[in-house]
């Protein structure tokens, strides 16, 4: 058994012969706050793309009527604060007076058919291909995470590692995904009780990222201030997020969720291992930065700086956040400060500091660096597509979830995240996204707006053809 010494400090990274002046420069102002967010350059107006068209109702050209009756029937629904508060409990008392048969015949052709692409590869397929008209990239997620006191065990995990197996495999192996992408939930692979306690340790020592590589490869490493059931669920889990890396590997990018405060550290060291070994020649393990945070800038450029000095590719997922409410809840009931930040307007400001940090070392290094602008506000991808334009990039994908507005335009990459599953697996998932996403389900009034348009535009043209 054998262990390492910490992480090299940040000095000993800042001086890698890989971070040319100019760019320790840039970042060093940019940790320091020298160089504030909002100084955005200014770009006419004739230099900028078409201007981006979201009120296009057309985006809906492939649903049926009765697809289009479902959406604007569910998205109605999704605009009632009580039911979404309360949706669980509802869908619980549901299932015990239906039964699993009869809770999974109300749910499928309602909210289930909305929000998930399918259970089997025939249904996913179909919905994809419909994607695939409209300009769209799926990115597949796996619908299965856990949060403290829900572990289920080593078995329970090499199945969930089995369905991402496959869920690497889909995404590879169909006409319709170009350049494709899944989600990752690590606390599917890793209990949520050890991200915690590896969080803590690493406040207090970092550990060496090529001691997790080489037990990745199955070298039996102890890692300090870990009991010995605790180390062998570690390099178990170590383990079965080495084979996701090994099949994903040139074939599919693989975006690594960011959860709670709580487990992020070790979430984003594990993360930073896999990058480590996988991200030599290009990016294809991302992980996730949530704006939302007050520390999400000084965390981004912590992990910038360690791509240098272990010569990896990073690839970024940018997000605002989607966890404010438990966040803040957990911080007050433990006496501690909030973590997130104090208004939308500064979360905005740290979203659009980072989306330029990033654009910069893009524009640097375009074969180092990725990013997907992952975001449901309409004014962050205007700014992102204006950064890139006057950048004259193309590294810039943008997402949203599925069943938001389907549109995809002026040749830029819009990818949606489609869970697929049971009804029984997708619906625990789908529930926690509505009370986490709250105000973007009671914000979707533009695109109920749009599915009337629709509606109407096909009964008046049925109408004439009837005539």
């Amino acid at each position: 058994m054998t262990s390492g010494p910490s992480r090299s400090p940040p000095s000993a990274m800042m001086r890698s012969p890989l971070l040319r002046p100019s760019l320790h420069h840039f970042l060093s102002l940019r940790l320091l706050g020298t160089a504030a967010p909002k100084a955005v350059e200014r770009v006419a107006a004739d230099a900028l793309p078409v201007a981006l068209n979201f009120e296009d109702p057309s985006a809906f050209r492939v649903k049926s009527f009765g697809e289009l009756l479902r959406a604007l029937g569910v998205f109605q629904l999704c605009s009632v604060p009580v039911l979404v508060n309360n949706c669980g409990k509802l869908m619980s008392v549901a299932r015990t007076l239906l039964g699993k048969r009869g809770f999974a015949l109300l749910l499928r052709p309602s909210v289930y058919a909305q929000f998930v692409a399918g259970e089997s590869e025939g249904e996913i397929t179909h919905s994809m291909e419909k994607m695939s008209s409209l300009g769209l990239r799926p990115m597949l997620a796996v619908p299965i995470e856990e949060d403290l006191g829900e572990s289920t065990g080593e078995r329970r995990y090499n199945d969930n590692l089995a369905s991402m197996l496959e869920c690497v495999d889909m995404s590879h192996s169909n006409a319709w995904s170009k350049d494709p992408m899944m989600q990752l939930k690590i606390t599917a692979l890793l209990s949520p009780e050890l991200c915690v306690k590896l969080s803590t340790l690493l406040s207090e020592q970092q550990y060496d990222l090529d001691l997790l590589v080489r037990a990745m490869d199955g070298e039996p490493i102890s890692f300090p201030g870990l009991q010995e059931s605790e180390n062998t669920h570690f390099l178990c889990g170590l383990q079965r997020l080495n084979k996701v890396g090994e099949a994903s590997a040139n074939k599919v990018r693989v975006l690594v969720d960011a959860e709670y405060t709580y487990m992020n550290p070790a979430l984003s060291l594990v993360t930073m291992a896999m990058m480590k070994k996988f991200n030599q020649d290009g990016a294809w393990i991302w992980n996730t930065y949530q704006c939302y945070l007050k520390e999400s800038r000084s965390l981004l450029l912590q992990d910038v700086r360690l791509s240098i000095s272990e010569s990896f590719c990073l690839g970024v997922k940018l997000v605002r956040g989607a966890y404010m409410d438990k966040e803040r809840k957990l911080a007050n009931s433990q006496g501690c400060s909030e973590p997130v930040h104090e208004s939308w307007e500064h979360t905005n400001d740290s979203y659009n500091g980072s989306l330029d940090i990033l654009l910069e070392l893009i524009s640097r290094d375009p074969q180092r660096y990725r990013i997907i602008v992952a975001t449901h506000n309409e004014e962050s991808v205007r700014r992102a597509v204006q950064r890139v334009s006057s950048r004259k990039l193309k590294s810039l994908f943008c997402i949203s979830l599925l069943s938001y507005t389907d549109e995809a335009q002026q040749g830029y990459l819009v990818y949606k995240s489609v869970p697929y599953g049971s009804v029984d697996n997708t619906l625990p998932y789908l529930v926690r996204r509505a009370q986490e996403n709250r105000t973007v389900l009671q914000g979707i009034r533009k695109e109920r707006d749009l599915l009337r348009l629709e509606l109407h535009r096909r009964l008046r043209q049925g109408l004439r053809q009837g005539s």
